[in-house]
């Protein structure tokens, strides 16, 4: 034992200890120096400057929220309440294909670039010029970025309603190499919509071969997630054997009345598919997703909710069946009149969701959209969601399982170094709450509520967020890929 006693910064005393692999709750003592966790135990012969009293409520690591659009918002927001309030120390934007960098616009950005914003919030012509701003912004949390296909192809090429020229590729992956040499965790594609559904599958698998080598990985937001979507998924696979690297399915979700209770195929496929390759799929804790309005969705068959547009955004908020019985017009014809306009779309079934929620392959990701006027609740609410509503009243999954699917899940299949774990060493990124209280306050009428029963985040051993209020210290920044990712990231699978 030691004569004298050891010095931390915080220590916090007395939590039932959730250290993210998926390991039942212990109690210990966590000691906090120089932004890492120094010591696990019993630590009462510790001294500290700040002692925090846990009282046997959960200390978990800060959860990772793997899908996000938080690009331009990390550097507008550093404060980034949506997120800390909710325990989230890490996010990964650039997903779905779109990505604040590297982008030069030769006008306004293309559907669905502009959920990150207008034209004047694209100012990162390189990936580095991105990780410059977002230290610079210092924001509450950790920042990870994956660069988009379609931000790529927008760059490249004139139109977009095409495929790339074997020219237009090259030009696509000197910038998608330049970002990786920056840190860039991979390449996300989101081939469902207009601005890359034109691209080829060689496309893609052309623009994924420099990830290997940078231990990096393949996020998609496939091309269907409706009735072909075991075929968008086969795709998702080819794309990663062709360029040896892990994929992660973005929001798997079984879209559309006519594909509801395909949830038990959707997930045979990922399983016989994980059985020969890295593979892996992030979701949300809801049974409606949310995007810019793509009118071939509005077929009249599931209810739609407009929570922006530009030409009438008076209309936010009302469905689109009420907005077509106002005008005297049909859905179609309200839909068109809307764009460029945002949607959420009442389009999954519960059963589907909790199937998804529940595979142990499955991360969670808000997918949540800061720049909508009216959003999707899932931007405040999906991990409090999880541990309250899905965890605590539905009995869906153990505590320890959610916590793993939040923490060292993500980190791993991301590569982000000495996170996602409580562990000696590791960064302290850490989120104490109470597993009886926790839930999320987000509602679709009132989006924008912080989560209960969330009582103290640390980031990177900085206490940022304690009993509802920011402290007002921000000690988030940019994180590369982890150097020893690769060999890891295929375990993790």
């Amino acid at each position: 034992m030691h004569s004298h006693p050891e010095a931390a910064d915080t220590l916090i005393v007395g939590a039932q200890l959730y250290d993210g692999t998926g390991a039942p709750p212990v109690e210990r003592d966590v000691a906090i120096r120089d932004g890492r966790i120094a010591a696990i135990g019993n630590l009462s012969n510790w001294l500290a400057e700040e002692v925090i009293e846990a009282n046997g409520r959960a200390l978990a690591p800060g959860f990772i929220d793997v899908h996000t659009h938080d690009d331009t918002h990390v550097i507008r927001s550093p404060q980034m309440l949506p997120k800390i309030t909710q325990g989230v120390t890490t996010v990964i934007v650039g997903n779905c294909g779109i990505s604040a960098s590297p982008v030069s616009l030769k006008g306004d950005p293309p559907d669905p670039m502009n959920l990150l914003g207008e034209r004047d919030a694209f100012q990162y012509p390189t990936f580095a010029a991105y990780v410059e701003a977002v230290n610079a912004a210092r924001p509450a949390v950790n920042v990870g970025a994956l660069i988009g296909h379609t931000a790529l192809r927008s760059n490249q090429m004139d139109r977009l309603d095409r495929a790339a020229t074997a020219k237009e590729i090259d030009g696509m992956r000197a910038q998608l190499e330049e970002a990786l040499s920056n840190g860039a965790l991979g390449l996300s594609s989101g081939l469902a919509y207009g601005s890359a559904f034109s691209a080829p599958t060689e496309e893609v698998m052309a623009l994924a071969e420099p990830l290997a080598a940078a231990g990096a990985l393949y996020t998609t937001h496939m091309r269907t997630e409706f009735d072909a979507i075991l075929d968008a998924m086969d795709e998702a696979y080819r794309v990663g054997r062709h360029a040896h690297v892990p994929v992660v399915i973005s929001h798997l979700k079984c879209a559309g009345p006519s594909n509801w209770g395909r949830s038990e195929e959707v997930l045979k496929s990922l399983e016989g598919a994980r059985r020969l390759q890295p593979i892996g799929c992030d979701c949300y804790p809801y049974n409606r997703s949310s995007s810019t309005l793509d009118v071939k969705q509005v077929t009249g068959d599931i209810d739609i909710t407009i929570t922006w547009s530009e030409p009438h955004p008076e209309m936010a908020g009302k469905l689109i069946r009420e907005i077509a019985a106002e005008w005297g017009v049909t859905q179609q014809e309200a839909g068109k009149r809307l764009q460029p306009a945002g949607a959420v779309y009442h389009n999954m079934s519960e059963d589907d969701v909790r199937r998804i929620l529940s595979h142990p392959a499955t991360m969670v990701g808000s997918d949540g959209l800061p720049n909508d006027p009216l959003p999707h609740p899932r931007l405040w609410g999906a991990f409090p969601r999880v541990l309250g509503h899905y965890v605590r009243d539905a009995g869906l999954l153990p505590l320890e399982e959610a916590v793993r699917k939040m923490t060292s899940l993500s980190a791993r299949r991301f590569g982000l170094a000495q996170r996602g774990e409580v562990h000696i060493g590791y960064h302290a990124d850490l989120v104490l709450f109470d597993p009886a209280k926790v839930r999320d306050a987000a509602t679709f009428e009132k989006p924008q509520q912080a989560a209960d029963g969330i009582d103290a985040v640390w980031v990177n051993g900085v206490l940022a967020y304690r009993d509802g209020a920011v402290t007002g210290e921000r000690a988030g920044h940019f994180v590369a890929r982890g150097a020893a990712s690769k060999g890891d990231a295929h375990g993790a699978f």
